[in-house]
């Protein structure tokens, strides 16, 4: 995979190879968070694109500025609805805690959560109205915390983990496709609040300029010490021009291509040092007593069970740990695009391409997850050029005005599908375990 980066850097750019690379480095760590629920545990969760979101959100959340004239239209209203629903369900569990199980009980909870319902709608309406007018066109939301951006990594992580806490209890007593189908659902309403609640971080109309953890292009490119770090880089093409106007517009150039270069370079070493972290603990867990109790709960439940294993706990524990790497993966995700779009995380598309990695890797090895990240998502990018490149190596006889030929450059884009496609058949037929299929350790 790294000499298939080195190609992209040569034949294509190095601003396209490290792009790649570090939307590689993210997906392995979605990758690693799928692993750690269906290698370890056999869970299968397709919310994934919801607890991705989550993630993006808490940069948001995090790193933004506070808006300080929504707060002042809207924010005594929002935080009154957050202490109605504290106390909505403050007083459901006490009410299944002090009140003996009967229709009076269950007559109770739902006369509180029907007038809670009420109450939030009568006070939440004119303060959610409010926020969102205030200046749409560049806010109309509350903003964040203006915090340091790396804070919202962590942040993201505790968002998806407290996310699937609450999944967990209600749909973790379902199994295998029954569960799948109840994690997606619950993605799409995840991400579809957030499309449509303005009032939170702006909907549909997207936020943009986020903050960065590593210098901007910009700066870089009025730096003396990076002008001259690329002046000296490039000294022997930059001798070779004798006139200055044409010595100093081709530094220039230099100068603007290496900022790129570098930001994206940064951004590598930080999403590495997230990977090579998430590796060096999820390898520990793996090969430790708890992790050979998950493999043993998720080869025989009704054993563990009977060999007194708390099935229930554990599989809240791991689908916990799981959804809160994916909420980190979205958190650095937006973090490395600089905006936040809630329409591009589609479920039904998505989810299953971080799937197709975990399984053309290999279920149940982290170093296969991670290897399945890499090779997807380089197939995922690089489909279209190398499918353009054949249709002209192909079709060059052919006349430009040729009909087969103009559809199939047209169709380009698409090949993608075509070869994630059949890249998985035959992983299938050849590799039914993956790649690097989990190793089992007898002890």
């Amino acid at each position: 995979m790294v000499f298939l980066i080195i190609l992209v850097g040569i034949f294509q750019s190095w601003s396209i190879a490290l792009t790649i690379l570090n939307y590689c480095l993210i997906s392995a760590v979605m990758t690693m968070g799928a692993n750690i629920q269906w290698g370890y545990a056999g869970l299968i969760n397709f919310g994934i694109m919801g607890y991705t979101a989550l993630g993006g959100l808490a940069v948001v959340l995090v790193s933004v500025a506070p808006v300080g004239e929504a707060w002042q239209a809207g924010g005594f209203g929002l935080f009154i609805c957050l202490l109605i629903i504290f106390s909505m369900v403050f007083l459901i569990r006490l009410t299944l805690k002090k009140v003996i199980k009967s229709k009076k009980r269950n007559y109770l909870i739902a006369a509180i959560i029907f007038f809670g319902l009420i109450l939030l709608k009568v006070i939440s309406t004119p303060a959610i109205e409010s926020i969102e007018a205030i200046d749409p066109a560049k806010t109309g939301f509350l903003g964040g915390l203006g915090m340091p951006i790396l804070f919202s990594w962590i942040v993201g992580g505790f968002f998806a983990g407290g996310l699937a806490y609450i999944v967990g209890k209600i749909a973790l007593g379902l199994r295998a496709d029954y569960l799948a189908i109840a994690t997606l659902l619950i993605a799409e309403i995840v991400v579809s609040i957030i499309k449509h609640e303005d009032w939170l971080a702006r909907g549909v109309k997207n936020v943009i300029g986020l903050k960065k953890p590593v210098p901007y292009q910009i700066d870089l490119q009025k730096s003396d010490w990076f002008i001259n770090l690329v002046e000296k880089f490039h000294s022997a093409k930059l001798d070779l021009i004798n006139s200055l106007t044409e010595r100093q517009e081709l530094l220039n150039s230099l100068v603007i291509d290496a900022s790129s270069v570098y930001v994206k370079l940064c951004m590598s070493g930080l999403f590495l040092s997230v990977v090579i972290i998430l590796l060096i603990v999820t390898q520990k867990a793996l090969y430790s007593p708890w992790g050979r109790m998950m493999r043993a709960i998720r080869d025989n439940e009704v054993a563990a069970n009977a060999m007194g294993k708390n099935v229930v706990k554990q599989h809240l524990l791991i689908f916990i740990l799981g959804s809160a790497i994916v909420g980190i993966a979205g958190a650095m995700m937006v973090t490395n695009d600089g905006l936040f779009t809630p329409g591009s995380y589609r479920p039904m598309r998505y989810t299953f391409v971080i799937w197709v990695m975990v399984i053309v890797g290999g279920t149940g090895n982290n170093f296969g997850a991670i290897l399945g990240g890499f090779v997807v998502w380089f197939l995922w990018v690089e489909a279209a050029p190398i499918a353009l490149f054949l249709i002209n190596l192909f079709t060059a006889h052919l006349p430009e005005t040729n009909e087969i030929k103009i559809h199939l450059i047209n169709s380009a884009p698409y090949f993608r599908f075509l070869m994630v496609g059949i890249g998985l058949l035959i992983i299938m037929r050849y590799r039914p375990k993956g790649i690097l299929p989990e190793k089992i350790i007898k002890q």
